[in-house]
């Protein structure tokens, strides 16, 4: 079960944290990949690392450029002549409350975590249509579920719950052309956007009373959810919405 040798993955957001960690977890499956960032120095470091594996594409992109994205949707079948799973995971985040947040802030959050999962999806599932067949993988957060009295994030919240709702819409959508569209919310996990706030004595107090199984995500636990949706297995697996958090979103 849950062989992806034959298999063509498309993740951006692969520079580091998740996109990064579900990488190496898709290329111990067999899968071939085609890796996304805007940082292409990163993306060269991973596809050495994983060459020896899998068979690996590197491609600079921005994920709120229509350009970039549509550039990357040519390339990547170009070069594998198809696409089988994408997994939309870049994301980045400007952390206000409703009171302070300014235009630019919400647009720029707004745009990178929700805008570019609509337009990511539209490129590379009108690829996977051609074939009847493919898998959406939608990285959203638990904060997509619930809010929290902790760190005022506006915009991270209505952005990840967009993109919870946007799952549940395509999925209904695109169960016609085979194509399964699903959603991960991560707890959580460390990365480069949260490392910072996740080593405080306040959050990990904060964690260990609110996260029932006290304590973070560890590297590779989102790895199991995220291979499992991509599979021929989970072919009538649509329009979920899975977290992985701990527990968080179950009190």
């Amino acid at each position: 079960m849950f062989d992806l040798s034959k298999r063509v993955v498309v993740i951006s957001g692969a520079s580091s944290g998740l996109g990064r960690q579900m990488a190496r977890g898709y290329a111990r499956q067999g899968a071939k990949l085609v890796i996304l960032a805007r940082r292409l120095d990163r993306l060269e470091e991973l596809k050495k690392e994983l060459s020896s594996v899998t068979e690996v594409l590197a491609i600079k992109c921005d994920v709120t450029s229509t350009e970039d994205i549509n550039n990357a949707a040519k390339l990547a079948k170009e070069h594998f002549g198809k696409v089988d799973i994408l997994v939309n995971c870049a994301g980045s985040s400007k952390d206000k409350g409703v009171l302070d947040m300014n235009d630019e802030e919400w647009d720029f959050t707004i745009d990178t975590d929700m805008t570019s999962v609509f337009k990511m999806t539209r490129a590379f599932a009108n690829i996977m249509k051609e074939n009847n067949y493919g898998r959406v993988i939608n990285i959203a957060s638990m904060y997509g579920m619930v809010g929290n009295d902790q760190i005022p994030t506006i915009a991270y919240h209505a952005s990840k719950g967009g993109v919870v709702n946007f799952t549940r819409a395509a999925a209904a959508e695109l169960a016609k052309y085979n194509i399964t569209v699903n959603a991960i919310c991560p707890g959580y996990f460390y990365t480069e956007l949260t490392t910072e706030v996740l080593d405080t004595d306040m959050f990990q107090d904060f964690a260990k009373s609110h996260v029932p199984m006290k304590r973070y995500g560890r590297e590779g636990e989102l790895n199991a959810a995220a291979i499992f949706l991509a599979s021929d297995e989970a072919s009538y697996v649509t329009g979920v919405i899975l977290p992985v958090d701990g527990g968080y979103t179950c009190v």
